[in-house]
């Protein structure tokens, strides 16, 4: 038996921030940069509104004209995109509508509603609203002004806002080459027939699935088998393909388990191994000359809680992003729960949104042969390595299973 101790989560989650430094970035129009990370700050190339425009459909006057009963000559039109040339003088309006330019000398739009029109003249009624109803020239942000500084990721939003900053493409943190391999003799792929002692291969989708949602370039590998050889041969190829391996199974002290002696014999320096996790406990990070390999455990639920803990990190760190553990939240406990072991554990839950905070509640088998409670789960509850009991009500740290933008 190792006597080597079980390293914490935090310690291993900056070594494995170290493991994979950001890749080098590259530029992308705006259309394709959806999930990338910023590799630059964003500056606006032009000051949005870029000139003094009107809020609503209306008539543009003078300030000092805008009072109820004013009687004005509409001397020209202005539309969003067709201004109107010319300089507003004493008793004259524009007709305006929404967007347009205001022309100079204006200092108020009425809205057509506050305005009796006959023929070529108008007359301002009493219901006139005294706001002036126009957008300011820079009232979103001036040109030359940092909206979105670099390490933000981009979603929906940020990409609407690099447009209107008129910019058509962007400098972002290149997207990981990521190889998922699941290793194991008793592995068939989906649709196959497992036979005797057989089982289907689920983790690897699983954690496609999350690291293309990341941004990652993921690529599922044949299923390897327990072959110390073979295993040296798919590791030496690997570093010629992918940025970062991640292996699922083998990586446990079992007699094929051959990740770390497949990783030894090709060279390879082991970053960390055995963590004070739960589950979690085998997980395994070495560097393969450029290749960061990241060896999860075989069982499908740890597999995917470590990728939640440790994939997700690391790909946003090779993004250009922080790669630091997603932030945890508050919520309270619907029943009580006993005091923890030496490691930190991370429990299924389900999560419930009430009046005086988000009330979470374990679910009572936490086996993890359970693939099915993952789905079911809306959070990860996180006990610290050895937390006293906690009783029902009381405050608990959890990790929403959801994947922000930002």
């Amino acid at each position: 038996m190792e006597s080597r101790p079980m390293l914490p989560v935090s310690e291993a989650l900056d070594r494995l921030r170290a493991l994979v430094p950001p890749l080098p970035p590259e530029r992308l129009p705006l259309e394709a940069a959806l999930g990338r990370i910023l590799a630059e700050d964003a500056a606006a190339r032009l000051t949005q509104p870029p000139f003094d425009a009107s809020a609503m459909d209306g008539y543009a006057l003078r300030a000092d004209e805008a009072k109820p009963g004013a009687r004005l000559r509409v001397v020209g039109e202005a539309a969003a995109g067709r201004p109107w040339a010319g300089r507003l003088g004493p008793g004259e309006a524009v007709r305006i509508f929404t967007g347009a330019a205001l022309p100079e000398g204006a200092g108020h739009v009425a809205m057509q509603e506050d305005a009796a029109r006959e023929g070529d003249e108008i007359r301002l009624l009493d219901s006139l609203d005294p706001a002036a109803n126009i957008r300011a020239a820079g009232r979103d942000f001036r040109a030359g002004e940092i909206l979105i500084p670099a390490g933000r990721r981009i979603g929906p939003r940020e990409l609407g806002l690099l447009a209107s900053m008129n910019l058509p493409e962007v400098w972002v943190g290149r997207a990981p080459r990521l190889g998922i391999l699941p290793m194991g003799d008793e592995l068939v792929s989906p649709g196959a027939d497992p036979g005797p002692g057989g089982v289907v291969a689920s983790a690897q989708y699983g954690l496609l699935g999350l690291a293309r949602q990341a941004g990652a370039a993921a690529r599922l590998l044949p299923i390897a088998p327990d072959d110390l050889d073979a295993l040296r041969a798919i590791l030496r190829g690997a570093a010629e393909e992918f940025d970062l391996l991640v292996t699922i199974g083998g990586a446990s002290v079992g007699d094929h388990d051959h990740l770390r002696p497949a990783l030894a014999a090709e060279g390879a320096e082991l970053v960390f191994h055995r963590l004070a996790l739960r589950p979690g406990k085998p997980l395994t990070a070495a560097q393969l000359g450029g290749l960061a390999v990241l060896g999860l455990p075989g069982n499908p639920v740890s597999a995917q809680v470590c990728g939640e803990l440790f994939l997700r990190p690391a790909l946003e760190r090779l993004m250009g992003g922080e790669g630091t553990a997603r932030a945890l939240r508050a919520a309270r406990l619907a029943e009580a729960l006993p005091a923890n072991g030496p490691r930190e554990h991370y429990l299924r839950a389900t999560l419930r949104h009430g009046p005086e905070g988000d009330l979470v509640r374990p679910f009572a088998d936490q086996d993890s042969s359970r693939a099915r409670l993952l789905t079911e789960a809306q959070a990860l509850i996180r006990r610290a390595a050895r937390a006293p009991a906690a009783e029902a009500g009381a405050w608990v740290e959890i990790l929403p299973l959801e994947a922000p933008w930002s």
